[in-house]
């Protein structure tokens, strides 16, 4: 196809652009390459973009459900071959049926809900209630004391309390004058030196 201006064909027109561009000297060149690397290249195609839309993804929820549930079932055949294990070595020489690896892949719902209660019914049995029993003692145990403690320490306090509101009542205690009423003050004075004395003479 021709240019209508100049009657040059497409092709020639890209080659003199290309020219241009990729030319030694040209300062606009520099700054296009420059883009370029910068933003990543010249872009997507639409073509290379719709397709790229229209991939599907790897998430797919029902496949995600399904892999869910063989590994559960996976974990309860193992849990119960584990306890046929212990069942043989607790029995003695009284060989346990095992399931063999074909009847393994084929465990329904009902079996592994049956083996996972049996499970747990031998596992959490009595042994687990009587150790929750006992922590659930000691924890007990250990409130009590606390709440003994924090009790002693407010009736401490309560009473430490009452006798300094009464010391303070007493000493701020006024004549009719005005003046303060000595005699508190001197019982007071008394009080810490015996106090005093008889703590020296424990020492």
């Amino acid at each position: 196809m021709k240019n209508k201006r100049s009657g040059e064909t497409n092709d020639e027109v890209r080659g003199q652009r290309n020219l241009r561009l990729n030319g030694p000297d040209s300062k606009k060149n520099t700054k296009v390459r420059k883009n370029l690397q910068r933003l990543g290249g010249r872009g997507l195609s639409l073509e290379a973009f719709a397709n790229a839309k229209s991939r599907s993804s790897n998430y797919n929820p029902a496949l995600i459900k399904k892999q869910r549930e063989f590994y559960k079932n996976a974990k309860y055949v193992r849990k119960y071959k584990k306890s046929l294990k212990q069942d043989e070595h607790q029995s003695g020489s009284v060989p346990v049926t095992r399931l063999s690896e074909e009847q393994d892949q084929y465990v329904t719902k009902e079996e592994d809900a049956m083996i996972k209660k049996k499970y747990n019914k031998r596992k959490n049995g009595a042994s687990l209630k009587e150790l929750y029993e006992n922590k659930r003692e000691e924890k007990e145990k250990e409130r009590l004391e606390r709440e003994g403690i924090v009790k002693a320490k407010e009736e401490e306090r309560k009473r430490s309390e009452a006798q300094r509101k009464a010391l303070r009542a007493k000493m701020l205690k006024r004549t009719k004058t005005g003046q303060p009423v000595m005699k508190y003050r001197i019982e007071h004075l008394l009080e810490t030196l015996e106090g005093s004395s008889t703590t020296s003479r424990l020492t």
